[in-house]
Parts: C-alpha cells; sequence; structure tokens
C-alpha cells in the first residue's frame, strides 16, 4: 500500500491539495445526555482520537482536508439522531489552532463552495455519508455514480477508517479508483498489527473471545482453530457466547442466552481445539442474576449449578482469576468481546480480570475494538497500557477470518 509520504511524493507535496480523508468517527453517542451546545454526549471519543495524526499530518503539510465518516447506521437518507455535528464539536477540541468547519450535506454545490472556500492548513468535516444512498449500494452503477461525486471534491484521496474496510462502500472502495491514493497512518498501523496476529505470532499464542453471540464470531473461530492456533495455544471464551459453549457440554444454563442452533458446531470447535492441542478454557463459575439489571439479585454460581429462573450476566470471580493464569505467560494476545455486561458494575469483574492480566503481563496484546475498546477505557484503563487498542473490531474480526478487505485491496 502507497504511504502518506508515496502519495505527497506522487503530488509534488499536499501545500494546497485538496485531500479527501475517509475517517471513522462512528463514536458511541448518549442521546439522553446533552453538552453545552445542546448535543448529545460522545462517551468514547477513543476513535476520533486514533483518527488526528493523520489528519494533523496533512494539515500540517498544507493539504485542505476534506474529512467524511459515517456515524451508526442511517438509510441512505438524513436522520437527526445520526448527525455528525456532536464529532465535528470534539474533533475541533482535538485540534486546536486549526480551522475545522462543517458541512450540513456531504456532496453537490453547497459542498464544493465549503471546499473552495478552504484555506491551506484547514478541515472541513462533511456531514454523515450514509445520508446518502449512493454510499452503500450495492449497485456498482449507483454507488460509483456517488463515487465520482466524492472524488470531483478531492485531488487525492486518503482511506483511514479502519473500521469500514470490510466495506465495499462508495467513500472506503470506489473513491480509491478514481483518485491518487494511500493509506492514511491509522489503517497502516492497523495492517501492520493484524500481520503480527497472523503472519508469525510469537507464542503461546492467546485469544480472548468474549460478547453475545456465537454466530458473529463463527469464521474467526474457524480460522483459529483451523489455521491460527496450535498446540499449547490457548482460546478462552466468556461473554453471553460461553452459555452456548457450555450447553453444548451437557450443562444447563437457565436463562441465559443460548444459540440452539449453534449447539452442533460448537461441540465441533469442543473436539477440534482437544484434538489439535489448542486448550479451551472455560469458565467454572458466574455471576447468576434474576434479571437484566444492575439491581437484580445477583450470586457466583458453579457452571453446572445456574439456576432454572437466573440468566449469567458475567464470568465469576474464580474464572476471572483461571483466566488471568492463562494469560499471564502467553506472548501473543487478541482479546475480542467483554465478558460480562460490563456497563453494570456487578457484572463487570470479569472484563477487569482480562483487562488487568494484560496490562501485568509480557505479551503483545491487541484489544480488537468495539466493546471491548470502551470497556478497557470505561473501566479506567489507559489506551497506551495495551500493545494496541484497534478502532475496527468488525474489520479486524474478518481479517482474522482471512478474509478479503476491499477497502484494503484497492489500496494494494
Amino acid at each position: 500500500m502507497k504511504t502518506l509520504d508515496d502519495l505527497e511524493t506522487q503530488l509534488g507535496g499536499f501545500a494546497g491539495r485538496r485531500v479527501l480523508v475517509r475517517s471513522d468517527l462512528n463514536v458511541p453517542l448518549d442521546h439522553d445526555r446533552r453538552d453545552g451546545a445542546g448535543q448529545p454526549v460522545i462517551t468514547d471519543d477513543g476513535r476520533l482520537r486514533a483518527s488526528v495524526p493523520t489528519l494533523r499530518r496533512l494539515l500540517d503539510a498544507g493539504a485542505r482536508v476534506v474529512v467524511t465518516a459515517h456515524l451508526g447506521r442511517p438509510k441512505g437518507a438524513p436522520e437527526a439522531k445520526y448527525s455528525l455535528a456532536p464529532v465535528h464539536a470534539r474533533l475541533a477540541e482535538l485540534l486546536p489552532g486549526v480551522e475545522v468547519g462543517f458541512c450540513p450535506v456531504t456532496v453537490g454545490a453547497q459542498a464544493m463552495a465549503a471546499v473552495d472556500a478552504l484555506a491551506d492548513g484547514e478541515l472541513l468535516l462533511l456531514e454523515n455519508i450514509r445520508f446518502n444512498a449512493g454510499e452503500t449500494s450495492k449497485d456498482d452503477e449507483e454507488r460509483g455514480a456517488f463515487a465520482d461525486e466524492l472524488a470531483a471534491l478531492a485531488d487525492a484521496f486518503v482511506s483511514d477508517g479502519f473500521g469500514a474496510v470490510h466495506r465495499k462502500h462508495a467513500s472506503v472502495y470506489d473513491v480509491a479508483l478514481r483518485l491518487p491514493h494511500a493509506a492514511g497512518g491509522l489503517v497502516a498501523t492497523e495492517v501492520e498489527v493484524l500481520q503480527r496476529l497472523t503472519a508469525h505470532p510469537e507464542r503461546p499464542y492467546a485469544v480472548v473471545l468474549g460478547g453475545s453471540k456465537v454466530s458473529d464470531k463463527l469464521g474467526v473461530i474457524d480460522n483459529l482453530l483451523g489455521s491460527l492456533l496450535g498446540e499449547g495455544d490457548r482460546l478462552l471464551v466468556g461473554g453471553g457466547m460461553v452459555f452456548t459453549f457450555l450447553k453444548a457440554q451437557g450443562y444447563e444454563v437457565g436463562k441465559s442466552l443460548l444459540e440452539t442452533d449453534q449447539l452442533d458446531r460448537v461441540a465441533g470447535y469442543v473436539r477440534t481445539a482437544r484434538e489439535k492441542g489448542v486448550e479451551l478454557v472455560l469458565p467454572t463459575d458466574v455471576v447468576a442474576a434474576t434479571a437484566f439489571a444492575a439491581d437484580a439479585e445477583h450470586d457466583v454460581v458453579a457452571v453446572d449449578a445456574i439456576p432454572a429462573d437466573r440468566l449469567g450476566l458475567d464470568i465469576g470471580p474464580d474464572s476471572g482469576a483461571a483466566f488471568a493464569a492463562r494469560l499471564a505467560d502467553a506472548r501473543t494476545v487478541f482479546w475480542n468481546g467483554p465478558m460480562g455486561v460490563f456497563e453494570m458494575e456487578p457484572y463487570s469483574h470479569g472484563t477487569r480480570a482480562v483487562a488487568q492480566a494484560l496490562v501485568d503481563g509480557g505479551a503483545f496484546s491487541v484489544v480488537g475494538g468495539g466493546d471491548s475498546a470502551a470497556a478497557v477505557r470505561t473501566l479506567g484503563f489507559a489506551d497506551e497500557r495495551f500493545g494496541h487498542i484497534s478502532t475496527g473490531g468488525g474489520a479486524s474480526l474478518e481479517y482474522l477470518e482471512g478474509k478479503h478487505l476491499p477497502g484494503l485491496d484497492v489500496l494494494s
């Protein structure tokens, strides 16, 4: 992939050049809380902070930077709750001394006029790219027509939204076919980290998977047990998905989250792990509650004694200690998915135990984006205490599945 340095050389410098940057600014918003300007509160600005180095590099070189990004999943038309206006305010704070404008549309005469008004070293954030049906269209012609409009705004394109590179969208894939292009620093770093996880990882290699559903992780588990993990490596499973593993081994799981259609497949994973010498680590105790609520009655119970009227919402303390022990001597760790409902304090301790184990251990640790990244920050762990915190949960998983990602392929 071309780097920013390569693109700068190709263009004869960035000064005065209009550079369209596809960033990942898809941050979580709390619509029940408002800031001083009446905007929803951003609860985790990690993706915004991760986008700043590439933007700053271009701005300092005199580029006229036009940023496009998505927020949420609007259906190809404007929706007020998905506006990037709150993101604009925070981005301006993260770029002190830079004129940061906001355009309420993405393409057309108004957008072109706003771009034309930019001076060297200024930035313009366009409104949510997914307010346009052409962005996500499966029709190549419709998507291409929208990409033509985007390309008309710029002299070059920089792909820096790693969280979207697994999508064949206009602002991710098609624009790169129309303009001189390069990978931004964030995308380049993410790819370097993922290659380290997949090419020649230092062993023992431990993978921690959590989150709600086994069905969300089928592809990555297939590839982990098929090629990435070998004898002496470990696969640790927690979160809501673990109850399908427990049920597949004959345990009753009460009212816990369960995917009955995946029981046979999960039983196959257990057999494959045993045959390959991969240690499959499951919890021995869980926190079982009477309801999905922080104030519900809850107790720690063994996995073979989950009451029929309760649901598991976290791994238990013995399991947290066991997981930490199996991570202590690992040399490479990839973690995707919390161990419980970390947003509620009574069910946050399993996730905290895994995070603490990574901080205390000597492994190259990668936190795989999404809820995992939000969890470690919510629990008070600084980003720099981990080897890498990914900005793209879905993209990271698809890379680990061995899939080709359109947004990376087009840059190669």
